[in-house]
């Protein structure tokens, strides 16, 4: 019984890993298909990337509970935008930059799919680090890095998890990882991309 009422109160958390606020737990709500990356993979992309990001301009798709793009921006990231389709997530990360007083991170409620078709247009700028993890089965990885191609500033990357690998074809693997079923990799794009 007392087991059961500590895993209830403890309830879905994320931890940040480093940087400013390493340490801070971040709740998230119950939402099918949200499967947060875990401290060990994060602190093995966090590796591949360096520690530091400072001055990058960040994107983090399919946010969910924001442990990538919260611990892109506890880690330096001068400018971060996530974006999540649920209600219920999108007002627990609210929360989150306003408990954090994270000013550099925006928060947009929508389909990150219908998002991307837009932003060329609306902000040429483009990204540093793309964080494109997508709940898995829904098919959204592959249209996903379609999209994000003219985002990606030059010398850009993108971090992608999957269960099913996609069609990598167009860009260059530079790290891969595994952890059970999931696969994790870094991405730039390939030389003969045009």
């Amino acid at each position: 019984m007392a087991g059961n009422r500590s895993t209830k109160r403890a309830g879905n958390s994320v931890r940040i890993i480093g940087g400013t606020w390493r340490g801070r737990r971040l709740p998230f709500p119950d939402v099918p298909g949200l499967r947060p990356t875990p401290d060990r993979v994060r602190e093995t992309l966090f590796n591949w990337l360096g520690q530091r990001l400072t001055g990058l301009r960040c994107l983090d798709l399919f946010s969910g509970s924001g442990a990538l793009g919260l611990e892109a921006a506890s880690r330096g990231a001068a400018e971060v935008t996530l974006v999540e389709a649920d209600a219920r997530a999108f007002v627990a990360l609210q929360g989150h930059c306003r408990d954090l007083a994270a000013t550099q991170v925006r928060v947009l409620r929508g389909d990150a799919l219908a998002w991307l078709k837009t932003q060329p247009e609306v902000d040429p700028s483009g990204y540093d680090l793309i964080f494109l993890d997508p709940p898995f089965g829904a098919g959204l990885l592959t249209p996903g890095l379609q999209l994000v191609t003219p985002l990606l500033r030059p010398g850009g990357t993108i971090y992608a998890e999957f269960d099913v690998p996609p069609d990598l074809s167009a860009w260059e693997v530079w790290r891969e990882g595994r952890a059970g079923r999931t696969r994790q990799v870094l991405l730039r794009r390939s030389e003969e991309t045009p």
